[in-house]
């Protein structure tokens, strides 16, 4: 039996599809519409998550499991693999733990938040100070993470699930210039995990133009 991940190329969703393909496992990809602008697929993945984000992965018995952390942990737990998330009892575990949870906690709301203002602030006025504002809030915990990273990889030696999602989310907004310039550590991991072969098909079909 296999799992079923809703994504859409380039989102959150290419962080689990990345962890999926790192540990072989088997699934398929139910593309999601754009959901900021498709009512008709915000009501589709309802049904499943009712939040309407991705990613959300059915798993082989029909459970649902959202939230990306989560999903990283699990996984972990299913494959009895250490690959992308350090064992209990492992020195880098409580780091993994620890900047896991920041970013997702802290950063990636960020996102939530200002790709679409209009669902927060009713004015429209406002609506760009408070992107700016948000988008400059996520600036400060990225140079924040830069002075906790290691080399070659977050944890050093050893690779992670932080790296990919390093690699994915150094995508978005500010972009990759930005973090060249202003975070050379986490530039410099997400453009070595760039380069990593087992990953190759999922940066191919998430951003095949970047």
């Amino acid at each position: 039996m296999s799992y079923k991940l809703y994504g859409r190329p380039g989102w959150g969703s290419a962080i689990v599809e990345a962890q999926l393909v790192w540990y072989g496992l088997p699934y398929t990809y139910e593309a999601v519409d754009d959901l900021f602008k498709s009512p008709d697929a915000r009501a589709k993945l309802e049904k499943v998550n009712p939040l309407a984000q991705v990613p959300t992965l059915v798993m082989p018995d029909g459970s649902i499991m959202s939230e990306s952390a989560a999903i990283t942990l699990l996984l972990a737990d299913i494959t009895g693999k250490d690959q992308l998330v350090p064992a209990a009892g492992a020195p880098e575990r409580a780091k993994f733990l620890r900047w896991l949870i920041y970013i997702v906690a802290n950063i990636y709301p960020t996102f939530t938040y200002a790709d679409d203002p209009s669902r927060f602030v009713s004015v429209n006025a406002a609506r760009d100070p408070f992107r700016a504002a948000t988008d400059a809030y996520a600036q400060k915990l990225w140079r924040q993470i830069d002075g906790e990273a290691g080399k070659p990889w977050f944890l050093g030696e050893r690779f992670s699930a932080l790296d990919i999602y390093l690699d994915v989310m150094t995508r978005w907004r500010p972009k990759r210039g930005w973090f060249e310039g202003e975070t050379p550590r986490l530039f410099a991991i997400a453009h070595r995990t760039d380069q990593a072969p087992q990953l190759a098909s999922v940066w191919a079909r998430n951003f095949p133009s970047r």
